[in-house]
């Protein structure tokens, strides 16, 4: 120790410590500060923990003017004065969130209620705020008293940070994903979707038996808005989306999504197309609005309710809402309902289908329902992905409708599916998975969240040749979606030239169609309106039977007009542009399920490269009986017994049994849109009923 009472070292040697660290000086004699300081690393500009945490984060809000209408005023000189871009969207979401029936909304607050921010440098809540003259009327209400916060286009760090805080149930998961669950509904609610109907859209839209679209009115439309409304208001802060459907720029739709919970906004910001942050400074008034307020049940004894959930449409007033469901699959199935109403006014083609692009640009089709392959045979690691499940044909091409995948994860695995598994990372949300409480592996075989839980699907169901609606199960329904670019081969941006094949997929479980057939216009009109496939029903006393089901347009659930006018539309786009239409049975062959044999999938990639390279077009063929469906003689890499159903049956009867009654309940299934006038004539509707089972 020096005399002066300080520690120190004179020898340069011991001036460092071990390994060359500083040595920490301890100085004895300053009476005023009495600590010990370590001078190796250089301060920093934060005094206290939180300023430290201020620090961490840096603001990114747009500086570009706003030269739109809605983002200047007039100054006092008469000139335009330019407006924050902050003021812009406050304007904007305040309408968005207005009552009807009163002149007032919440003051709307742009930023989470929990973290603080500085205004002039004092401590603030708000980063913008709407203030008035204070008045008092008989319009006045306490949502007008209170400030609802707007978390508006949250990255997906800043939605995993609500989500896992205020959320129950939210974790993230060891891959990097978010794990959600969407309470008691884990499927989509169809007797409880329903459409306005007026002048309008009493003369547009398909109603009647074997339609989706149930009615109601616009008053109980209008109770039900402002139930939603003022049940958002109500609430601290709300979750709104700016984003876009449709990659064709031409034809693109603006839509605003407000919601609850942070689980929704990150779906929707998965599903939808992200605007970059010029495209959102000029988004202004979207083209369309969904209230999600699923947490709030609708009021049962509202006109129209049979349950405690109600997602309903207004196509006049450009806007949906939902009530008493939490399954965040409403909202993308309701945008694609909009989307099978808006297209065709446009002569756009909307289309429930999967669609990939080779590397010579020819582009490709698959239509099929659950469980007939579509995602499998449409995810081609030689080809580009344009989307797996909603897209529009327009004059210019083929386009994707969403940003993102929305992929069934029941029983999946690295090895069967590695482009889904490797997808489902930070940023993709899980629905209803299970994982292990410590390590957050998640367990695809477990279906303990959503076991049991019905929902009833609009299809035909049909049994011993009545139309009857059955219950489908979601039992299975656990879900991920993740923006299309986790995908390696997706093509960026999702768009392709005209499609050069059609292909509809079928499981026929009654083993009589053959696994690939070539189809006429005709045929393909018919076989798109019957939109079958079949099931496997379950076991009673060890007996199983296939069960014929059709969906018309491969997606009768989404369809807005009647399923005949948009074959019309195919039918013209496929003349105009070349297209072949193919009919392919990813079923059973040999028998039905239970006595024949599933088809190899091996097999049917190697019918679907041959429609793609071309080859299959350059085939013999042979017709076979009661269909009419042209059937090739050969197939490089497929045995040709099996191209023909009736050589892989031992017992001739009852092949011949199984295909009169497949054909009678396609015929059954038809009567519904018999009747329908397609073109200027009964002409084409007479060619289309030509083109069916014949017997």
């Amino acid at each position: 120790m020096a005399e002066n009472g300080e520690f120190s070292f004179t020898s340069r040697a011991r001036s460092t410590g071990r390994n060359g660290l500083p040595r920490i000086q301890t100085n004895n004699n300053n009476k005023e500060t009495l600590v010990c300081h370590d001078d190796s690393a250089t301060p920093i500009k934060a005094k206290t923990i939180d300023e430290l945490h201020s620090l961490q984060k840096k603001r990114s809000t747009p500086s570009t003017p706003i030269k739109s209408p809605l983002a200047t005023g007039t100054a006092a000189d008469g000139s335009f004065a330019v407006i924050s871009e902050e003021e812009r969207q406050r304007q904007q979401l305040h309408a968005s969130l207005a009552s009807l029936t009163r002149e007032r909304g919440p003051k709307v607050v742009k930023g989470d209620p929990a973290t603080p921010r500085k205004v002039d440098g004092q401590p603030s809540t708000h980063s913008f705020h709407y203030t008035s003259t204070p008045t008092f009327d008989d319009n006045i209400s306490d949502s007008a008293l209170k400030f609802t916060h707007v978390l508006y286009n949250l990255s997906p760090a800043e939605l995993y940070e609500q989500a896992v805080k205020y959320e129950k149930g939210s974790f993230i998961t060891s891959s990097g994903a978010l794990a959600t669950l969407s309470g008691a509904k884990t499927g989509r609610s169809p007797r409880d979707k329903r459409v306005v109907k007026d002048e309008t859209t009493e003369r547009e839209l398909w109603w009647g038996k074997g339609s989706p679209n149930i009615e109601m009115d616009e008053h109980t439309f209008l109770v039900n808005r402002e139930r939603a409304v003022d049940y958002l208001n109500s609430l601290d802060k709300v979750f709104v989306n700016d984003q876009f459907l449709n990659w064709d720029p031409e034809h693109r739709i603006k839509v605003r999504i407000v919601s609850a919970r942070a689980y929704h906004s990150l779906f929707m910001h998965n599903m939808c197309i992200r605007p970059t942050s010029e495209e959102l400074e000029d988004f202004g008034t979207p083209d369309f609005t969904i209230y999600n307020a699923g947490q709030f049940p609708c009021n049962r004894y509202t006109h129209y309710m049979t349950s405690s959930t109600s997602i309903d449409i207004n196509l006049a007033r450009k806007e949906m809402v939902i009530l008493g469901t939490q399954y965040a699959g409403e909202m993308k199935k309701g945008l694609f309902s909009l989307m099978h109403y808006l297209m065709p006014k446009r002569q756009i083609l909307s289309l429930h289908s999967g669609c990939n692009m080779g590397k010579d640009g020819d582009v490709a089709l698959f239509f099929g329902l659950s469980g007939t392959g579509k995602t499998t045979l449409s995810t081609d690691h030689n080809r580009y992905l344009i989307g797996d499940d909603e897209h529009c044909w327009s004059d210019n091409g083929v386009s994707n409708i969403e940003g993102g995948c929305y992929a069934k994860c029941i029983d999946l695995s690295r090895e069967k599916e590695p482009d889904i598994w490797n997808a489902i990372k930070f940023g993709t949300v899980l629905e209803n998975i299970v994982f292990d409480e410590h390590t957050r592996e998640v367990d695809y075989l477990d279906k303990s969240v959503t076991v049991l839980i019905k929902v009833l699907n609009f299809t035909y169901y049909l049994e011993s040749y009545h139309h009857a609606y059955w219950d489908f199960t979601a039992a299975e329904n656990t879900r991920a979606a993740y923006p299309i670019e986790y995908i390696p081969n997706a093509k960026i941006p999702c768009v392709g030239p005209h499609p050069k094949n059609i292909i509809l997929l079928a499981c026929d479980a009654f083993g009589v169609l053959p696994p690939v057939s070539k189809l006429s216009l005709e045929q393909t009109m018919y076989h798109f309106i019957s939109g079958y496939t079949a099931l496997v029903a379950g076991t009673e006393e060890g007996v199983k039977e296939p069960r014929a089901t059709f969906s018309a347009c491969f997606g009768a659930a989404f369809i807005m007009l009647n399923p005949t006018k948009y074959a019309a539309m195919l039918a013209e786009k496929m003349q105009k542009h070349g297209a072949t239409g193919w009919l392919v049975n990813t079923g059973w062959s040999g028998g039905s399920y239970g006595s024949g044999n599933r088809i190899k999938l091996a097999f049917t990639r190697r019918i679907i490269d041959a429609i793609h390279s071309g080859t299959l077009l350059e085939a013999s063929y042979t017709k076979t009986p009661v269909f009419g469906l042209e059937i090739p003689t050969e197939i490089e890499g497929v045995p040709s017994e099996i191209l023909d159903p009736e050589n892989t049956w031992s017992d001739m009867k009852a092949y011949k049994d199984t295909l009169l009654k497949l054909g009678t309940l396609f015929k059954k299934n038809f009567e519904g849109f018999v009747n329908h006038k397609i073109g200027e004539d009964n002409k084409l509707t007479d060619e289309i009923l030509a083109a069916g089972p014949l017997f």
